[in-house]
């Protein structure tokens, strides 16, 4: 009986093995499409990693969070605070009052401010 089992299970698996192949190379190709698709944008070495704000005399420090499909860099502190920002385009905060000190400022004007931090290479 035991044999019986083993068995069977060991044809359940070999005819789910191509499936799973199957899936796998599908998987691999959508991943490789993302990644160049992707690559040909902007990347997080474009972007600070960290932008430091200051509104109503309280220090923040937004991280980079995301970067859509869109360029759209997401930045977020631990509060929870959400800013965006393009490579070409201005910081803007999404909900809460105030526009703080990075309103309206570009990367390059983030930079040149001191504003923007960026990781080694």
């Amino acid at each position: 009986m035991t044999c019986d089992t083993h068995r069977n299970s060991y044809r359940k698996k070999s005819r789910m093995l191509p499936t799973a192949i199957a899936t796998i190379a599908l998987c691999q190709t959508a991943i490789s499409d993302y990644s160049q698709a992707f690559a040909d944008d902007q990347s997080f070495k474009d972007f600070p990693y960290l932008v430091h704000c200051e509104l109503n005399g309280v220090q923040r420090a937004f991280y980079l969070s995301s970067i859509g499909t869109d360029g759209v860099a997401v930045y977020i502190t631990p509060e929870r605070q959400v800013g965006t920002i393009t490579v070409n385009g201005k910081a803007e905060r999404l909900g809460g009052e105030g526009s703080g000190s990075c309103a309206g400022k570009t990367l390059e004007q983030l930079r040149s401010s001191g504003q923007a931090y960026y990781l080694q290479q």
